[in-house]
């Protein structure tokens, strides 16, 4: 699989492909539904491809908005990859293209820069200029401009909707269980290992520690975790929070300790898969206390995981 970041020239052997446009933040069931009406179209045609918009729209317009993301532009890459996809284009989304027109996107990029013979989209897409453009407007510059168009309906189950805003809200009220049936795989969050306060060490349970970034902040608590390395995977129990005991940090953080696992991770890049929520973050009088409560949180994340 091939990433492109646009609006920089590709290759011809990476034009003419049915492209499946939108954000795809977390590739959740819905997104999938739109990149197999895209996989269906691309049968007479010569590959698969997806078109993300980065940063995600919403970023652009809102920058001071709390981070929000399912998912980094590398782990939608890996998805979009894992389900077929042949070719990756992220359209950087800045002022020029914020004021495009919707004819003028389907000109300039859909046909002129990425060749696409076929675009698939959720039925609620929206493009252009204030939102100017709809799918009928993007079906009729395609027969104007000489590509199909597939809109898709909404893909849901038990009368609610997948979308990554429902995602969204799954995963802050600590429902995993929702979140991954929406996901369709466990929610992950990756970085590279940095160094903390060292204080897990010294209670018996070292952990991997990562900057949230701008990921979305789940709901704060203790969750049982795998985890990621260099192609292993390793159970494991994670708490993200503030550290209320010693003293609340400024932002929630990610701490991960790792069963039965004594190595060196600083600087190495883990990937934290959620996998079950067991408890909100608490504050404890002492550190015994802290101490008898993560040794329970580590029975419970082996329970759990042997269940998962």
């Amino acid at each position: 699989m091939t990433r492109f970041a646009l609006p920089a020239p590709i290759p011809a052997s990476a034009r003419g492909a049915s492209v499946a446009l939108g954000n795809f933040d977390g590739v959740h069931l819905g997104h999938r539904a739109v990149l197999e009406a895209a996989r269906t179209a691309s049968a007479a045609h010569s590959s698969l491809a997806v078109a993300v918009f980065e940063p995600i729209p919403r970023r652009f317009f809102h920058p001071e908005a709390t981070p929000f993301r399912l998912q980094s532009s590398a782990q939608r890459a890996r998805t979009l990859e894992a389900l077929g996809a042949a070719h990756v284009f992220e359209i950087r989304f800045d002022a020029p293209l914020a004021q495009m027109s919707d004819r003028d996107f389907a000109e300039k990029l859909l046909v002129n820069q990425i060749g696409a013979v076929h675009v698939s989209v959720g039925a609620d897409f929206r493009f252009g200029r204030g939102r100017m453009g709809d799918v009928d407007a993007l079906a009729h510059l395609g027969r104007e401009l000489g590509f199909g168009v597939t809109a898709v309906a909404p893909v849901g189950a038990h009368g609610a909707r997948y979308s990554s805003s429902a995602a969204r809200a799954a995963l802050v009220a600590g429902d995993l269980t929702e979140a991954t049936s929406m996901l369709g795989r466990p929610w992950a969050v990756e970085g590279a290992v940095q160094r903390g306060f060292a204080r897990g060490r010294e209670f018996g349970f070292p952990t991997a520690n990562l900057a949230l970034g701008d990921y979305l902040r789940p709901r704060l608590g203790v969750y049982a975790v795998r985890v990621s390395l260099e192609g292993a995977t390793h159970d494991g129990v994670a708490s993200v929070g503030i550290n209320p005991t010693f003293g609340a940090l400024p932002a929630p953080v990610l701490e991960a300790h790792l069963f039965d696992f004594d190595q060196y991770l600083y600087g190495k890049t883990i990937e934290v898969h959620f996998i079950a929520f067991l408890r909100d973050e608490a504050a404890f009088d002492n550190v015994e206390a802290l101490k008898a409560q993560m040794a329970r949180d580590c029975d419970d994340a082996r329970a759990a995981l042997a269940k998962a």
